[in-house]
This record gives structure tokens, sequence and C-alpha cells, in this order.
């Protein structure tokens, strides 16, 4: 059994973690993003176009421009932001047919898989950022602000 996040939904988690640890009142830039969790710059505008339209992250541009979190970090689940960008997991075709369950009644192991199905998906919900970010954000914001910072310096 396979459990994994798109390239898409793992920039995804790593970007909101950022906005959650790293920005409190202001924003961050893409860059800023980028450089502390190590997600290629070109894919970001396009992860964070996808949160943005979800409503989960609000953007604006000019020089005090970024990103920030549109809502408390509490009252974003993790579930919400993989579905942003990878829409709803929910399987829909038959773990032992490949088809859609039910052309000729569910398998034998429907209930089954879609319980164990619902349970990670209630898991996830209950899963909210501020629940999950991790000291290892912040430190890797502080250590991109510290590199910028020394960057500009020379």
């Amino acid at each position: 059994m396979r459990l994994e996040l798109t390239k898409r939904g793992d920039y995804a988690v790593r970007a909101m973690l950022a906005l959650t640890r790293g920005a409190g009142d202001g924003r961050l830039s893409a860059r800023r993003i980028s450089d502390a969790m190590a997600i290629p710059v070109r894919f970001l505008p396009q992860v964070l176009g996808d949160l943005q339209r979800a409503g989960l992250v609000e953007a604006s541009t000019g020089r005090a421009g970024g990103y920030r979190l549109a809502k408390p970090a509490e009252r974003i689940s993790l579930l919400e932001v993989i579905e942003a960008v990878e829409g709803d997991g929910r399987r829909r075709t038959c773990v032992l047919r490949g088809g859609p369950c039910g052309l000729d009644g569910t398998c034998d192991v429907h209930d089954v898989f879609f319980e164990g199905q619902e349970a990670l998906r209630a898991t996830f919900a209950a899963a909210t950022l501020a629940s999950l970010a991790a000291p290892a954000t912040t430190a890797a914001l502080e250590a991109s602000a510290v590199m910028r910072t020394r960057g500009a310096a020379t």
C-alpha cells in the first residue's frame, strides 16, 4: 500500500508550514519560502496560486508584498492544504477490479478500504497547521534570512 503526496502536494504542505511559522502578521516572499523550504522557485507561484484560489493564502504585490495565511493556522487542516493542490483524493475505483465498485455489487474488501480511507481523511482533517509547524521550519526560515542578509552585505 502506498501513501505519498505528489510533488505539488509536498511543496504546498512545506510552503504552508513556512507561512505558519515565518511571518507572524507580515508576509513572506516566494523567494524566502523557496530558500527556507527547498522548493524550486519556478514551481512555487503555481502552488501558491492553487492555495490562494482555495482561500488558504492571501497574496499582495509590491515591495512589501508576499504571501500570508488567509486564516489562522489553527483553522487550516492538512487535508485542506492537500486537497487544494491535489483535489479530492478519495478512491473511486475498486481496489480489486480497477473499475468502479458497484457494477456487479461491491467487492469483498470495499467496506474495509472505504473505512480506512475515511479514517485517513479524518486524521488529516484533525491535523492543523498550528499543530504541525515544527521548530525545524522556524530554523530553516531563520537560516534563510541570515543567508540573505549576508548575501546583501557582500
